[in-house]
């Protein structure tokens, strides 16, 4: 398989790949390569979890969301997502627990994302990028649940952690 660069950016690149099909045929792709990304669900002591409104000017909406983030190589998953975690809402986990690792749109995107569940969360002072329009909200598992069947969360990494979290706490 041969590729061309089209594009380079601060956080991803987007490449031409020339490949051939199982009959042979010669096909051209363009994708986007990522280093990965982390998403995490804060659930705080008494059960509640801290989503964020996080403005996205790509859809020009803002979203309700787990906090998530980029990796920045070498850095590992769980580094990356104790960092987004206080960069993004200022709570501090004592514990990440991998939930799951999945492809978020592997049909034009080869991002690898790492779901963990954040726990033992202290409150201390955010980090936001600049740019970041970011703000906490603290609601009930079972509240965010019906704002997922109402179709108010709809964003997909937020969604499956959400249903996650759901699964272990009925368990």
């Amino acid at each position: 398989m041969d590729s061309e660069t089209l594009l380079n950016s601060q956080r991803f690149r987007v490449e031409r790949l020339k490949y051939n099909t199982q009959t042979g045929e010669e096909m051209t792709k363009d994708v986007v390569r990522h280093p990965g990304s982390v998403a995490i669900v804060p659930v705080l002591d008494d059960g509640q979890v801290c989503l964020i409104r996080n403005r996205r000017v790509t859809v020009n909406e803002t979203l309700l969301e787990i906090p998530a983030g980029t990796m920045e190589p070498p850095e590992p998953p769980e580094a990356c997502a104790y960092r987004e975690l206080t960069e993004e809402t200022g709570f501090r986990a004592n514990k990440m627990e991998l939930l799951a690792t999945f492809f978020p749109a592997p049909g034009i995107l080869d991002e690898r994302m790492f779901l963990y569940l954040a726990t033992g969360l202290q409150p201390g002072e955010h980090a936001r990028e600049k740019g970041e329009e970011i703000e906490n909200e603290i609601i009930p598992l079972d509240h965010a649940i019906r704002l997922v069947e109402t179709g108010e969360i709809h964003d997909a990494k937020t969604m499956l952690g959400l249903m996650f979290l759901q699964r272990k706490k009925s368990k």
